[in-house]
């Protein structure tokens, strides 16, 4: 048995318009808080946002305080807006920073007897009963408007934190391309690692199902075909059109499946030493497929196989996806390992044992289809420093 959760989606250039028609609800007087980050407010993208809202004839507010991977603290400070401006609409404006933090604002706003941490799978949250939300994205790659995850930060301790609960997926999802035509080559490159990574994941991990595989496949091959045109050309649209599609695809993909070891490992690298989440992740990628292919290479074979990557069956198949990425990822300028990257070795090596016990207990390592033990996350953590493929 398995679920498929989706919010509504309209895709394409001009979706925005949907917002036009913005269903109101009972009140008299209806109100949207907008959540997202001093970045979207600088670039005119929230007062695009702001203008359909209008003309839907919905009253405005915002919360703009969303920072790359946002903590605990933020997301409190959110419910407190929301419920000074008691919106019936919560709009997620933004990358999967401002979508996961709209997502815990809106659980907040709801259920104020709750602490963020609490969000979980396995509890009833009642949402609806105040406000509905909808989610924007403006980077092609976290997939976070059509999931319920929701990755906060503990500051405190330098952690990721997993949490979401199905009940917090959106209710609309408006993918538009043009809302990322504006993205750096660099925020390109990131976000489309993050995309790739979950489509790979979403495919080989032990919880995928038939209906996420295809999502998974056909992401990953636009992945592979219009990354590098999209980091080279920002305003090529067939090619950010085609990522922006990929990204969601991925979402769906990996949201009804999870993800595995890449974003175990890529959590607490991103928590700890600053590394943007697409960039953590993807440089995990092919040493986690790598130590995969060891043991259990079939679903990578397959993977490298419908992609085109390799004609061979088992571990050479599996590594032969592993090279694929690599080879995409030096096409886009991405560091291959984390020495590439800058980090200092001996803070690195100080830093070991507690990216250890993060990576061992986060929710995405369940679903690995090569479960590791403790010695093996050390190892692997080594070789993601080094740049040595990985041979155990």
């Amino acid at each position: 048995m398995w679920h498929f959760v989706s919010p509504n989606i309209v895709f394409g250039e001009g979706a925005l318009e949907a917002l036009d028609e913005l269903p109101r609800r009972g009140s008299t007087r209806h109100r949207a808080l907008i959540v997202t980050d001093p970045t979207i407010v600088q670039l005119g993208l929230m007062d695009r946002v702001a203008a359909h809202l209008r003309k839907a004839g919905i009253d405005v507010h915002s919360f703009d305080e969303v920072e790359p991977e946002p903590s605990l603290d933020t997301v409190r400070r959110g419910a407190e807006v929301a419920q000074e401006v008691a919106p019936d609409w919560i709009v997620g404006l933004g990358g999967g920073s401002p979508m996961d933090a709209a997502k815990a604002v809106w659980v907040l706003y709801e259920r104020p007897d709750l602490e963020p941490a609490d969000i979980n799978p396995f509890i009833d949250l009642g949402l609806r009963q105040k406000a509905r939300l909808v989610t924007i994205p403006t980077t092609s790659g976290t997939g976070a408007e059509v999931t319920w995850g929701i990755v906060l930060t503990d500051a405190a301790e330098k952690r990721k934190m997993g949490l979401g609960n199905r009940e917090n997926v959106a209710d609309l999802a408006i993918v538009d391309p043009e809302m990322a035509a504006g993205m750096p080559p660099r925020l390109t490159a990131n976000t489309g690692l993050d995309a790739l990574t979950h489509a790979v994941e979403g495919y080989v991990c032990t919880w995928h199902t038939d209906l996420t595989d295809g999502l998974c496949l056909q992401a990953a091959r636009d992945i592979f075909r219009y990354l590098p045109r999209a980091v080279e050309d920002g305003r090529d649209m067939e090619a950010r059109t085609a990522m922006h599609h990929a990204a969601t695809s991925a979402g769906l993909g990996f949201g009804n499946a999870m993800a595995s070891l890449a974003h175990a490992m890529g959590h607490t690298l991103g928590a700890s030493f600053h590394v943007p989440h697409g960039c953590a992740v993807g440089l995990c990628l092919p040493y986690t497929l790598e130590f995969a292919a060891r043991e259990t290479p079939e679903r990578c074979a397959q993977l490298a196989q419908r992609l085109g990557l390799s004609s061979a069956d088992g571990d050479p198949a599996a590594r032969a996806l592993a090279d694929g990425i690599r080879r995409l990822m030096e096409e886009i300028d991405n560091p291959l390992s984390l020495a590439e990257l800058g980090v200092e070795r001996q803070r690195y090596e100080a830093e070991l044992e507690r990216l250890i016990d993060d990576a061992f207990s986060d929710t995405q390592v369940i679903t690995a289809p090569r479960p590791p033990s403790y010695d093996h996350l050390r190892q692997l953590f080594l070789h993601i420093y080094s740049g040595d493929p990985v041979d155990f």
